[in-house]
């Protein structure tokens, strides 16, 4: 479960802004009315909080968070949003996200581009960020103003009337989630706000003076846009009416379903198989078929596949390539169907991952009964040993990384006190930390990971792990051209390349 937090007036007469009707959605509901209804699966009985005393509404957000265990949903009770925007914002890993919208820049000349460097490029500044002065931002993007620096993926800095920030670019929208983990530190950031309210402006936001207090006490907080979703705050009708109407006219289905697709598969996963499996998962899902359904079709596929194999001959090795390819495919659906289904369990998890091994493992065998029975002598089952052996010892260190890698704590962020007038010094420390992480080891992950903005690079990457994908392409294909030794000579060097790229890269992770 998750805790939700309203922010603003109690549903009140039809003359506040919860009150009035989203006419051009089936049933006339009142903006406050949908929202509750669309938060009831997370928590029945959401809190409260009137946001007319600054103060008040920060105590009050403190004392949920100081009882909540689980994680927090804050959004403010005038939102007219997508219900799936809100599923992945509040399904969200990080330890804290927050929904933003950034300020659109002009268009500028390239020589003004040249002048800024790569990161400043459209901008209508001229001055680098390292020598751009601290501001009250004052330009105003839905009504909000422009008060938070963000970059790629966490927020950087936000301002607030009193507080300068460098460089401001977007606007905090509004949905805030924060981990179980991270609430004490939301409970006590709000105590400090509260005890400082007077110092803060009339049109600060309370969202925006929350986030304020995460990011200077050393909170990540990880940034989403809005994307093919829609989130918007509304104060009248004309609003509500023009909401309601893009809202109505956008395709959620689609976003969630393309949101059931996991977003860092391999190469041949994207390319071959994403590109309509999702279709055959929703079809699945609209009538009734469950994950756990799906995976089985994946089984019999795979035990299928094995048995063709099993026969040596070459018509049957090329219905096992494709059966192999399928089993694949709806070993895909059966995640896509979980995931926009929403419909999860430990059982499904666990058979997906045990039966992944299987079919893997039973298409081994399958290959070496097959070459037997050919007559090519019985010499193949050490190849098809090496390669069980050697897929299985890369399970086991991927298994105990990930254990591993998940007790290590995050790298802490500084901070800074709440009341200093602007954040000079948050971002003069930003920059010894990136200073610091640029050396040795660290450095070197480090220009490996930039390197992945070069599309060549990061395909390869994806590939020379050899992932599930790769694996059963290379099975499917060489099995129904060549044999199966083939099939295994390519499964045991390709893997063994695969086995020590990762286990470097695990070995150089460790150490820094």
């Amino acid at each position: 479960m998750t805790r939700v937090v309203l922010l603003g007036a109690s549903p009140g007469p039809d003359t506040s802004p919860t009150g009035l009707r989203l006419a051009a959605l089936p049933g006339d509901p009142t903006v406050a009315e949908r929202l509750r209804s669309q938060l009831t699966s997370m928590d029945p009985r959401p809190a409260a909080i009137e946001s007319g005393d600054v103060a008040a509404a920060l105590r009050a957000l403190a004392d949920v968070a100081e009882s909540a265990t689980e994680n927090l949903f804050i959004i403010p009770e005038n939102s007219v949003v997508h219900d799936e925007l809100i599923y992945q914002v509040s399904k969200a890993k990080r330890g804290a996200l927050a929904l933003v919208a950034k300020e659109p820049r002009p268009e500028v000349t390239g020589e003004a581009q040249e002048d800024n460097g790569p990161e400043e490029n459209g901008s209508e500044e001229t001055v680098p960020i390292d020598e751009a002065e601290p501001e009250i931002g004052l330009n105003r993007v839905e009504g909000l103003p422009v008060r938070a620096r963000v970059g790629k993926s966490r927020v950087v800095s936000v301002g607030t009337a009193h507080h300068a920030v460098t460089r401001p670019n977007a606007v905090l929208l509004g949905p805030l989630h924060v981990s179980a983990r991270n609430a004490p530190m939301l409970a006590q950031t709000c105590r400090e706000l509260a005890a400082m309210a007077d110092r803060f402006g009339k049109d600060d936001d309370l969202v925006q003076l929350v986030v304020f207090g995460l990011v200077r006490n050393g909170v990540s907080v990880g940034i989403r846009g809005r994307r093919d979703l829609f989130y918007r705050r509304v104060t009248t009708q004309e609003e509500i009416n023009e909401a309601g109407a893009e809202m109505a006219g956008m395709d959620e289905d689609r976003a969630r379903l393309d949101n059931a697709v996991k977003g860092a598969d391999g190469f041949f996963t994207t390319y071959f198989v994403s590109t309509y499996s999702r279709f055959i998962a929703r079809w699945a899902a609209r009538r009734g078929l469950t994950p756990n359904q799906v995976t089985l079709i994946s089984i019999i596929l795979g035990v299928a596949a094995a048995a063709c194999f099993a026969t040596g001959d070459r018509p049957w090795m090329v219905l096992g390539g494709v059966l192999i390819y399928f089993a694949f495919v709806f070993d895909c659906v059966d995640g896509q169907v979980a995931r926009y289904a929403r419909k999860f369990g430990v059982l499904g998890a666990w058979l997906d991952a045990t039966f992944d091994r299987f079919k893997e493992y039973v298409v081994f065998a399958g290959l070496a009964v097959g070459w037997v029975v050919s007559g090519n002598g019985d010499d193949i089952w050490i190849l098809a040993l090496a390669a069980l052996g050697l897929q299985s010892v890369r399970h086991l260190l991927d298994f105990s990384f990930g254990i591993s890698n998940r007790r290590k704590p995050p790298s802490p962020l500084p901070t800074l006190p709440l009341d200093a007038p602007d954040d000079r010094d948050l971002r003069q420390a930003l920059v010894r930390r990136k200073v610091e992480r640029s050396r040795g080891l660290r450095g070197v992950l480090k220009m490996w990971t930039r390197a992945g903005k070069f599309r060549a690079v990061h395909w390869a990457r994806k590939m020379i792990v050899f992932p599930i994908g790769e694996r059963f392409a290379a099975i499917a294909i060489t099995a129904a051209l060549f044999d199966a030794r083939i099939t295994f000579l390519t499964l045991v060097i390709w893997g063994s390349v695969a086995a020590a790229y990762t286990l470097t890269g695990r070995l150089m992770r460790s150490l820094v």
